[in-house]
């Protein structure tokens, strides 16, 4: 890990500057190890961003020098189990992402689905996770105008980033398929609300392409 700045963010707060996303992804690994083992000092609530990690309720300040010091290994994408989201892949943005990768639009369903993905965080709507795991050649620009209104269980393309729209709303990212079952995403009534947390593997099964 090429070093980590630490900041404090309030009085009972830290955030931890990383300075990439696979390295804020594998700190905030070690985090919630830590914690399991018991060999974290009591923080009230762990959240990931997209190079930073935040903790909020920090007793023990000291917590900030030790952390520099920490030898953190690599992040590994087939580390626990991983939840299955059933996708149809026929986006109207298809044809679009297999010329940014250089591909024939029957071969972005098995790339995409072949990839390990993990949740790297959360953000933009409830249940919505910022999954990685493409190679970086295969990050896809946001579309020029974004759309007004994207179905609910879209499966989408933006950056090196893939998304799946718990909820019907406004969105510019590319949209390769949907899962036939957008309400399992965000459930009110179970708990956790959200099937993607981070850190959670991700696997897409295809259930269906454009034809």
């Amino acid at each position: 890990m090429s070093g980590i700045r630490v900041r404090a963010a309030g009085p009972h707060a830290l955030l931890v500057e990383l300075g990439s996303g696979q390295e804020a992804e594998a700190f905030h690994a070690e985090l919630l190890r830590r914690r399991a083992a018991g060999d974290l000092p009591a923080v009230r609530e762990i959240v990931p961003g997209a190079l930073t990690v935040l903790l909020d309720g920090v007793e023990d300040r000291a917590l900030a020098g030790r952390m520099r010091s920490w030898t953190v290994p690599p992040l590994s994408r087939e580390d626990g189990e991983a939840v299955e989201i059933p996708v149809v892949y026929d986006g109207p943005d298809l044809a679009d992402v297999a010329e940014a990768w250089g591909v024939g639009a029957d071969e972005v369903p098995g790339i995409h689905a072949r990839t390990e993905f993990r949740v790297a965080f959360c953000g933009f709507a409830p249940g919505f996770g910022y999954l990685t795991g493409l190679p970086e050649h295969l990050g896809v620009p946001r579309r020029a105008t974004p759309r007004t209104r994207v179905p609910a269980g879209s499966v989408a393309l933006a950056g090196p980033y893939t998304g799946v729209y718990p909820r019907t709303s406004p969105g510019g990212w590319q949209l390769i398929g949907r899962t036939p079952d957008p309400e399992v995403l965000w459930d009110p009534a179970r708990e956790p609300a959200a099937l993607l947390s981070p850190g959670v593997r991700v696997r897409f099964v295809p259930v269906g392409v454009a034809g």
